[in-house]
């Protein structure tokens, strides 16, 4: 399978340079994966198109002020240090930029109140650091850490809750888990007033998400591994769903790749671990019946797994009708709901 197969074009005043208000606003394209059929609706018609007993999974993770600027201590020049995953209680995987003076033992100062060394190196380039911190590290990065949003958002964010859901809460990620930014408190009311239930898990989202595919045979492209977290709440209302014969319809990508990782046999058990698990077609789905998300990157992982679940060609089909119609893409885009 070729890289170049999930290339698109896509003109640059497409990419969505802000969020949407209000949130359920949005454009939404209702994608047929039987047929290939689209529809143009908005996102607030999104329960239009469920039924009670169906469940919407969502990924509660809430995003970090990932992004620390410090100085080396030997040199004072100026160096990045990005929060991918918590390893324990002061060591992290992180990207470091630049990187090839980044070598284990050198030490990053980011003020009085914290500052890191690098242990080692990591096989995706990345390195392990240990930080040296007084007080809780989560106030410290509140105050430090900047919100990092995708490099193709080039305008300031002037609410930093718009990268973040409604419903986000357990902190962890270094990015948005985008699809779910549409969703409103007042329309999970609705959808609940519908006998539409609602699962939160967690996947919080770092370099497996995000990572460019930089290899031209896609079988060969390696995932990094996220950390996911399922309760004992949410399994038991995923499985009633299926023991019923109701839909399973992930808010996103990473609840797809979540769900998939812990399915067996139309179920899943609570539980935390790590995934590193790569949807591409000929995957075969155990878990979700429907997916809303949002429109990808040319070449991303995640079109990828969107093209697993409704077909490589009605996918790009309906991303051309997407650009036909000026629909907003990325991050602050439009969404899709896949039936």
């Amino acid at each position: 399978m070729l890289l170049s197969d999930y290339h698109y074009n896509l003109p640059d005043g497409l990419i969505a340079q802000h969020p949407h208000e209000p949130r359920d606003h949005s454009r939404l394209m209702v994608l047929n994966r039987t047929t290939g059929e689209v529809s143009h609706q908005h996102f607030y018609n999104v329960p239009d198109y469920l039924e009670p007993g169906d469940t919407l999974v969502f990924n509660n993770t809430r995003v970090i002020p990932a992004r620390l600027i410090g100085t080396r201590a030997d040199t004072g020049g100026k160096v990045e240090v990005f929060l991918l995953n918590r390893l324990n209680h002061n060591e992290w995987e992180t990207l470091v930029k630049p990187g090839k003076r980044a070598r284990p033992g050198t030490t990053i100062s980011f003020g009085e109140e914290l500052s890191c060394e690098i242990l080692d190196s990591t096989e995706f380039g990345g390195r392990v650091v240990r930080f040296t911190f007084q007080g809780a590290f989560e106030a410290i990065l509140d105050r430090l850490g900047e919100t990092p949003l995708p490099p193709y958002i080039r305008e300031r964010l002037e609410d930093g809750e718009r990268y973040q859901t409604v419903y986000s809460c357990e902190s962890g990620s270094a990015a948005a888990p985008t699809a779910g930014l549409h969703f409103t408190e007042e329309m999970l009311e609705n959808l609940k007033q519908r006998g539409i239930n609602l699962a939160f898990i967690t996947l919080h989202i770092g370099l497996g998400t995000f990572r460019p595919v930089s290899v031209a045979d896609i079988t060969q492209h390696v995932m990094h591994r996220e950390y996911y977290s399922i309760s004992p709440e949410a399994a038991q209302i995923i499985n009633q769903t299926k023991e019923k014969g109701h839909r399973v319809v992930a808010v996103g990508t990473t609840s797809v790749r979540t769900l998939e990782t812990v399915g067996t046999d139309g179920r899943i058990e609570a539980g935390s671990g790590w995934t590193n698990i790569f949807m591409y077609p000929g995957f075969e789905f155990k878990m979700i019946d429907a997916m809303v998300t949002n429109f990808h990157l040319p070449e991303s992982t995640l079109l990828m797994l969107i093209s697993a679940f409704a077909g490589r060609e009605n996918v790009l089909a309906a991303y051309e009708i997407a650009v036909n119609e000026d629909y907003r893409f990325f991050s602050f885009g439009d969404a899709m709901l896949i039936l």
